[in-house]
């Protein structure tokens, strides 16, 4: 469950991590801004800055797991590829996903809280279990993240080194899908993502919380943000395998430009049958994003919990 620092929101729905939100030193700066914000709003902006934390670091290895997502091949050879495209392109393609990320972060730990908060209140008394009304929550933050699909879309075809010719930078991508192909050429790949999002934002939120309680006790800021950073990093790489396959659907038909839209199904058994039948070469690459996925949100995590504590 993500935490809240208002106390009367801890007081009608206690949450495992709210002790890292109490006691400490105050920084006059932060709490300023955090005042600033208003209770709810600081959620958004430590989604936001969390997740922009994150891909700085990480990108690089999101690029080597791409092309072993859409190309199927061995992790030494997607990083020959990129050496060969050269270190100028090592970032290319890092603008769509600090957007995205960034937004779709703040979406998901922002709204999750936003709609929990209103569920609650409207579920008072009517005997519907909390852990109901917090993974509706959770799903419905899911779905709406799902808007910013067009930016995965541009990250796909940016990062695709098929199409380094054709587009230039983020800009120019989203103008020559919407100009040669329409808005809809925004969206491709949509439905992987909605059944991506929904689901495995139910699994974060509802374990979270759960796993933290398991871990060792912290009595520092040091250690609770080693608590953060294994909770969110084991179950970030968890779900990150869960959902593996529908990531290779995603890229499959994101890197595709122009024609008909494919359903899932056929984009995912053409890819079963490129790949042999092999249910090894599907999940190529899965490995490398258990350990992205790990560090990922174990940063996101950490940085979330303890920006949360400063405002």
């Amino acid at each position: 469950m993500a935490v809240s620092t208002m106390d009367s929101e801890s007081a009608r729905t206690p949450q495992p991590q709210a002790a890292l939100t109490k006691g400490g030193r105050s920084l006059l700066p932060f709490d300023a801004l955090g005042a600033k914000l208003g209770p709810q709003g600081k959620h958004y902006v430590c989604g936001s800055v969390a997740a922009f934390t994150n891909i700085i670091v990480t990108f690089p290895i999101q690029k080597v797991l791409f092309r072993q997502q859409l190309h199927g091949v061995m992790a030494t050879e997607a990083i020959r590829q990129l050496q060969r495209d050269g270190l100028r392109n090592l970032y290319r393609g890092l603008l769509p996903p600090l957007l995205q990320k960034s937004t779709t972060v703040a979406i998901m730990f922002g709204l999750y809280q936003d709609f929990s908060r209103v569920l609650l209140d409207h579920a008072g008394g009517t005997g519907v279990p909390e852990i109901v009304t917090r993974s509706f929550a959770a799903a419905l933050a899911g779905t709406a993240e799902a808007i910013l699909t067009p930016f995965e879309r541009v990250q796909t075809l940016l990062q695709d080194h098929r199409h380094h010719g054709r587009f230039n930078n983020t800009a120019h991508t989203f103008r020559t899908l919407l100009t040669e192909y329409g808005i809809r050429e925004w969206y491709r790949g949509l439905v992987p993502i909605l059944l991506r999002n929904g689901p495995s934002n139910v699994l974060f939120f509802g374990l979270r919380g759960p796993i933290k309680e398991q871990l060792p006790v912290a009595t520092s800021r040091a250690g609770h943000m080693v608590n953060d950073f294994v909770c969110g990093g084991l179950l970030g790489a968890a779900l990150g395998i869960m959902f593996y396959p529908l990531n290779v659907v995603k890229s499959r038909a994101q890197s595709q430009v122009g024609g008909a839209f494919q359903p899932c199904r056929q984009v995912l058994l053409t890819v079963w049958r490129e790949r042999g039948g092999s249910v090894a070469m599907l999940f190529r690459g899965a490995h490398l994003n258990y350990h992205r996925s790990l560090l990922s949100w174990g940063i996101i995590n950490a940085t979330y919990e303890l920006l949360l504590k400063l405002l």
